[in-house]
């Protein structure tokens, strides 16, 4: 495995990403990790991540000296690229000037990080710094140049510690995976065996020795995380397994339907619990959207609760937490501040006394979606786009009333049918339909209306971690339009968020 040590890029996840695809298993911790725990975890190489800080900086964060001990490769990423040079007899300053945006770099030395590469040639990569490297750590070398950073890539005589000053990761460096390649393969010998088919042989067999004769109850909502974690249990472990299907009236036009039938001919064990009338009498008259996320995410946990009470000699609860989850759950006392608390993370077990099961805690998303075609999930379930757990609830401004999700239900039905017929649905991260807390005068049929506004948000992303908006063609962007207006009464008015996240974000609640 790869250890990815983060000093709090934004870009630390998509380092590990790339690390994966090139079928090499790799996990992220904080900068600050032990030298004890590093030891460990037996890395065949480390990558210090870039981050917002300067290294020379006060209380600048700083790994301990010693990890350099490990005789394993490093490679150090823009910020990691100071904190070798720092530890090793380099020096470091501010640059006269700042450069973050495409470059491009001239390389000097054709073996190792750049074999493949031709000498002198010029390749455009991704920088991202306020600082140079002003002189090289004693018996260093320069492996490539830019105009603004004489030193944008070196290593030392040993062949063990190597750096750049740009960011491999991103997809604007355009041979950024041919280095990291060489870094895994070349330089730290690594074998590409992380395979989802492994992955499935190996935790179907750790969750039979886990769970032996007992019972495990899995939350199945019907997107692809949990349905992937049924899938797989169920694969393990057959009728042991019992999914309840909390039904919270928050789905989208047909949703709690669909999910029964997909995972009944699946030939799960589901129980389906319509909690409808429940949720939407705490939600009553609730405007504020982090109280209706609150109410939602406790009466899930009551009725789940219940649900599996019900339930024979149960001991383990399954959960689809993913690897971003994880880590974005847990503060590293560091750079990376804590982005979000995940329902996935903390809550249900400490009410409920159950072991966790979370098979794809070290997996990422599109992991978990090759995962589960290769367990027979309906392409119905896997390319479906991102659902937020609270629902409508957040795509509904202001208070949830029942006619508000009977029409926000069918616009966003429309939304849906019409970016499918225009073959725009996997092209875009999400398409879907929010229902404004506004009315507006219109005219229908020679008589004056004052009814609903619906805003269409489309956006395009990677991860949904950064959005931008969608360019939908004008003509999709009509028909939607005409047909919310004509076929769902109550509305007379459509808009378009052309918003990018960031400053806003994807949902607007």
């Amino acid at each position: 495995m790869i250890l990815i040590l983060d000093f709090g890029s934004q870009y630390t996840q998509l380092i590990a990403r790339r690390v994966r695809e090139a079928n090499v298993y790799c996990e992220i911790h904080p900068y600050n990790l032990s030298l004890e725990r590093i030891k460990k975890l037996q890395p065949e190489g480390i990558i210090l991540s870039g981050g917002p800080a300067s290294v020379y900086a006060k209380d600048a964060p700083m790994m301990d000296a010693r990890v350099l001990d490990v005789s394993v490769p490093f490679l150090g990423i823009c910020y990691g690229m100071g904190v070798l040079y720092q530890l090793t007899g380099g020096s470091v300053a501010q640059a006269d000037r700042r450069e973050f945006g495409s470059a491009q770099v001239v390389i000097d030395d054709t073996a190792d990080l750049f074999a493949g590469f031709s000498a002198t040639a010029e390749t455009r990569v991704w920088m991202s710094h306020g600082d140079k490297m002003e002189s090289l750590p004693p018996g260093w070398k320069i492996l490539a140049h830019s105009a603004n950073s004489p030193i944008a890539a070196s290593r030392d005589q040993t062949g063990r510690f190597f750096s750049l000053q740009f960011h491999p990761e991103v997809v604007h460096t355009e041979r950024g995976r041919e280095i990291l390649k060489n870094f895994l393969f070349r330089i730290c010998q690594c074998t590409p065996d992380w395979t989802m088919a492994g992955f499935i042989e190996r935790e179907t067999e750790k969750i039979r020795k886990r769970v032996g004769d007992q019972q495990v109850v899995c939350g199945l909502s019907g997107g692809v995380d949990s349905a992937v974690v049924a899938l797989l249990i169920h694969r393990a472990i057959g009728n042991q397994l019992t999914c309840v299907f909390v039904d919270n009236g928050l789905l989208r036009k047909d949703e709690a339907e669909q999910v029964v039938s997909v995972f009944s001919k699946l030939g799960l064990n589901l129980r389906h619990v319509d909690a409808t009338q429940r949720f939407l009498s705490k939600l009553a008259g609730i405007e504020d959207p982090e109280q209706k996320r609150r109410i939602i995410g406790h009466t899930f946990i009551e009725v789940f609760d219940e649900a599996a009470h019900s339930l024979k000699n149960v001991r383990f609860l399954a959960q689809g937490t993913l690897y971003p989850d994880v880590i974005e759950s847990v503060s590293f006392k560091g750079p990376s501040a804590t982005i979000k608390s995940h329902h996935n993370v903390g809550g249900l077990p400490e009410r409920m006394r159950l072991e966790l099961i979370e098979p794809l805690r070290e997996l990422f998303k599109d992991e978990g979606r090759v995962l589960g075609r290769l367990l027979g999930l309906p392409e119905e379930i896997i390319g479906r786009q991102p659902f937020p757990g609270p629902g409508l609830a957040i795509r509904i401004l202001g208070p949830v009333e029942p006619e508000h999700l009977t029409i926000l239900r069918a616009a966003d039905a429309i939304v849906e049918a019409e970016i499918r017929a225009a073959g725009l649905y996997d092209k875009v991260w999400q398409a879907f339909a929010v229902l404004l807390p506004v009315k507006t005068v219109g005219v229908m049929g020679d008589e004056r209306t004052y009814e609903n506004v619906i805003a269409l948000r489309a956006v395009e992303s990677v991860d949904g971690m950064t959005a931008d908006w969608a360019r939908l063609p004008y003509d999709v962007l009509g028909k939607i339009s005409s047909r919310i207006v004509n076929e769902v009464r109550g509305v007379n008015r459509v808009v378009y968020d052309i918003s990018s996240k960031p400053p806003a974000t994807i949902e607007w609640e």
